[in-house]
């Protein structure tokens, strides 16, 4: 049914990736650094549209004869319940069972391509309007060409469960469907009103469940082609390595070597096995230019504020002129380099075979590995396929994909299909980092303890910056890393004088998004002053940022996520029985959070018993999946404030195991997190980063009510 179509006119939103670009381009060219901030506060709180193609819903849907209804999601699906939600959806617009509905990724010869990628939280936001159009307008295609089969007015028909009804006759959708050639899609009809809908807003079991309990090869290290070889590729193990030639010879006699190939910017083996690629790799002799043994630190020290490129980000009042009383109230903050250790390594499946390719991977961005592949083989993206699976694990590793290339030029090599992996040695040593992060706070308290002026000066590797997701232009038009400052803003609007500077400082070796991106590290340093500030002077820390929230749209969602967490965390300063509470909040993309924690001290680990969450995240699709989502994101940000940290010793990046490089276990999670969803809106917003913000900095706050430590670096260590 897909590839039968014909196009008419209708009311679809189209988005293009040019339009958002135009808008850069003409701040850029006014020049202005108010009308640049202007577009930092915008990127700062708005919400990422959907970029594709939403003119076709026979690239979207597919309907089987016998009734089963397939949605090619161009969002990939890590873990984060997306495929879920957007069955809700698509199956309340279509009018259809929720068990009718299998959801699987589309590929890149299927036209939905993705401009964008799967990242920022945005993938349930940016298609919950596109998408229930989509599956809006098929049901009424349907229900068109059923009055055509039966000879009745679509205006006397009526759908329900994948059947449509009139007239004393019924057919099913997949009856329906049989036999069509050529489809009219009509202008977009009005779409329900959410109330009415039977599965959006409830909770609904995964519709990805029984494939992992099964353990059915949906992930990319499960993919596998027939006549399939392994690849394995040389990779540095030291700081900005340049790959400068290779001894191959020992290798190409090796048991199970089918050919070692030897390019201008790599090298690497296909065998007949993984092992036999994998020693045949270890006898291959590559040669490495590197300009500067690096230590930790000497990382640190090129981190600290003030040794980058300094970009204004935010400013209010004149923040300057009270900063230089001799009052003045400063701390420092600093957050360590870390992995993205996912479980997954990353890696591809390749097939090139005359002029065309195939490619099955775990990536979020399939169209920039498209035509990356396309690329380095001199073919047309037309004739790249693209073919994701689900991620073990992305949180941003994921958005950089040259082990596609490395696999398809193996594959072009040898003329067969071709699975090469990283190991998780290569893992660890290639990824792109966290980057570290130097954080200076300042601000002045009035005599009534009101904060009077603040300022944050944050020091960090790029996020952004160097990706491919954004093209240089763009880079240069935005003038500093939204990635790294994401989160560095001053939430606190009625704090009459107030500023933000951005430090860029390039490291030595390949930094870039990580799950929420700069959010962790910069909400540690201003909710951890925050506290410190509110107990300057004597006021309750809840109090204190209630305070100084300013009271419009955004400042009143605060306000009121704040309130809940107090209460239902039952926020207090006392300490009772070794235990104490921390709170802390923050808005990321427009998704207000806040925490309250209980932590003790068990000799000289800490140890978090409870977390306390409140979000309003607009619209929840799946009550069940934003608290999921709210779970996953408070581990992993406490996985990342108590433990994570990567050392440079000698050149070296390390640890490059699992145990040495010291992550949240089991043991350390806390017995409850308790998770309230808020629901301002009949729109979704952002769910999967933004409760990672806060709980660094509630962590922190909680351990100086025990112990009088203001910890001030992450990973937290207690002296």
């Amino acid at each position: 049914m897909a590839e039968k179509k014909k196009l008419s006119r209708r009311k679809f939103i189209v988005r293009t990736l040019l339009g958002g670009t135009g808008i850069l381009v003409g701040a850029a060219y006014l020049g202005r650094h108010s009308l640049r901030r202007a577009l930092y506060q915008e990127l700062n709180t708005g919400e990422s549209p959907y970029l594709g193609s939403t003119s076709d819903p026979m690239i979207w849907f597919e309907i089987s004869t016998e009734n089963m209804v397939t949605l090619y999601s161009p969002k990939v699906e890590m873990g984060q319940g997306t495929f879920t939600s957007l069955a809700q959806i698509s199956a309340d617009e279509l009018d259809v069972d929720i068990e009718q509905i299998r959801v699987k990724h589309a590929a890149s010869v299927s036209g939905n391509l993705d401009e964008f990628s799967t990242g920022g939280s945005t993938s349930v936001n940016s298609l919950w309007q596109p998408l229930r159009e989509l599956a809006a307008t098929m049901r009424e295609m349907i229900k068109n060409e059923a009055a055509n089969k039966m000879g009745i007015s679509a205006s006397e028909l009526s759908t329900k469960s994948g059947s449509v009804t009139g007239g004393g006759k019924s057919m099913t959708y997949g009856e329906v469907v049989t036999g069509v050639e050529v489809w009219e899609i009509p202008d977009t009809p009005a779409l329900r009103d959410i109330k009415d809908y039977k599965y959006v807003g409830k909770y609904i079991p995964r519709v990805d469940l029984e494939d992992k309990v099964y353990g059915e090869p949906i992930f990319g290290m499960d993919a596998q082609m027939p006549d399939m070889l392994y690849g394995s590729v040389v990779r540095p193990s030291l700081i900005g390595a340049k790959f400068n030639g290779a001894d191959i010879s020992k290798a190409e006699g090796m048991p199970g070597v089918v050919k070692v190939v030897l390019e201008d910017d790599f090298v690497g083996v296909v065998a007949d096995s993984f092992i036999a690629a994998e020693n045949a790799k270890l006898a291959i002799k590559a040669e490495w230019k590197t300009e500067k043994n690096w230590q930790t630190s000497d990382i640190e020290e090129m981190i600290k504020v003030g040794k980058g490129e300094a970009v204004v980000i935010q400013t209010e009042g004149d923040v300057d002129d009270y900063l230089e009383d001799e009052n003045v109230i400063s701390a420092e903050y600093f957050s360590p380099l870390g992995a993205h250790a996912q479980m997954e390594p990353n890696g591809a499946v390749a097939y090139v075979e005359n002029d065309k390719a195939t490619i099955i991977i775990s990536t979020q961005v399939v169209k920039i590995t498209r035509g990356e592949v396309a690329a380095r083989l001199g073919l047309d993206d037309e004739q790249v396929n693209i073919i994701p699976t689900f991620l073990g694990g992305g949180f941003g590793r994921r958005l950089h994909t040259p082990n596609a290339v490395q696999a398809a030029v193996l594959s072009k090599a040898v003329g067969k299909p071709v699975k090469c992996f990283f190991n998780r040695k290569e893992e660890f040593q290639n990824d792109t980092f966290r980057p570290p992060t130097h954080h200076i706070m300042k601000a002045k308290l009035s005599n009534d303890g009101m904060i009077t002026a603040i300022e944050h000066n944050l020091s960090s590797g790029d996020v952004m910056y160097g990706s491919a997701l954004l093209p240089g232009l763009v880079q240069n038009i935005i003038g500093s890393d939204l990635g790294a400052w994401r989160g560095g803003m001053i939430q606190y609007g009625a704090i009459p004088n107030y500023k933000a500077i951005s430090w860029r400082v390039k490291l030595p070796f390949a930094t870039s998004w990580w799950r929420s991106l700069g959010l962790l590290a910069n909400t540690f340093a201003i909710e951890s002053f925050m506290d410190q500030l509110a107990l300057t002077a004597g006021k309750n820390p809840v109090d204190f940022r209630l305070a100084h929230i300013q009271d419009d749209e955004a400042g009143k969602r605060l306000k009121k996520v704040i309130q809940a967490a107090a209460e239902k965390g039952s926020y207090s300063e006392e300490v009772k029985n070794g235990i104490a509470k921390g709170f802390a909040c923050s808005t990321d993309a427009s998704t207000p959070v806040a925490h309250v924690v209980e932590v003790s001290i068990e000799g000289k680990e800490i140890k978090v018993h409870k977390v306390t969450c409140v979000i309003d995240p607009g619209f929840a699709v799946n009550p069940d999946q934003v608290k999921a989502q709210c779970e996953g994101s408070i581990i992993m940000g406490m996985s990342a404030a108590m433990f994570e940290r990567m050392y440079v010793e000698d050149g070296a990046l390390k640890p490059t195991i699992y145990g040495p490089y010291k992550m949240a276990m089991m043991k350390h999670a806390p017995k409850e997190i308790d998770v309230e969803i808020i629901q301002s809106s009949d729109v979704p917003g952002p769910v999967g980063e933004p409760p990672l913000g806060p709980i660094g900095a509630a962590i922190a706050n909680a351990v100086f009510r025990l112990t009088g430590q203001r910890l001030n670096a992450m990973p937290l260590e207690l002296a």
